[in-house]
C-alpha cells in the first residue's frame, strides 16, 4: 500500500502516452519515415522539460521522496554512448517500440510487445554483464 504514490502516477502517465499515441507503432513508424512530426515535437517538449526539471533539482537542492539527496554526476564523452544510441535506434526502428511505453502497450493489452520486453530485459542484462570483460 506504501507504493501506492508510484503506481498511481505511473498509471496516469500510461494513460497520457495512450492518448497522446506516443506508445503507436504506427506513429513511431511514421516518425522513422519522416512522414510525420508528432512524435519529434513531443521530444521536442521532453528535452526542455528534462533540462529545466535538472536545473530546479540542482538550484533548489531538491531532495527524494525519502529524504536523500539527489547526486547528478557529471559525465565525459564516451563512443560507447554513441554505439549505444546507434543500437538502440535500430533496435526502436525495427520492433516499432521504446523501452519507455512498454508497460503501457503490455497494459493496453499489446501481448506481442511481451517479446520486445524480454529483448529489452536481455539487452539491459547483456549490458551489465558485458562491461567488466571488455578492453578499458
Amino acid at each position: 500500500m506504501k507504493n501506492i504514490r508510484y503506481l498511481v502516477p505511473g498509471a496516469l502517465f500510461g494513460i497520457v502516452l495512450c492518448k497522446v499515441e506516443a506508445v503507436s507503432w504506427w506513429r513511431m513508424q511514421k516518425m522513422f519515415h519522416f512522414d510525420a512530426w508528432h512524435l519529434y515535437l513531443l521530444f521536442a517538449t521532453a528535452i526542455p522539460t528534462g533540462i529545466i526539471s535538472l536545473w530546479i533539482i540542482k538550484k533548489f537542492n531538491i531532495k527524494t521522496v525519502n529524504g536523500e539527496v539527489i547526486n547528478i554526476p557529471t559525465k565525459k564523452f564516451n563512443w560507447g554512448y554513441v554505439y549505444g544510441g546507434i543500437i538502440f535506434g535500430i533496435g526502436w526502428a525495427f520492433s516499432g517500440a521504446c523501452p519507455g511505453p512498454l508497460s503501457a502497450l503490455i497494459g493496453m493489452g499489446k501481448t506481442v510487445v511481451i517479446v520486445i520486453f524480454l529483448s529489452a530485459l536481455i539487452g539491459t542484462w547483456t549490458y551489465s554483464y558485458l562491461p567488466p570483460k571488455l578492453p578499458h
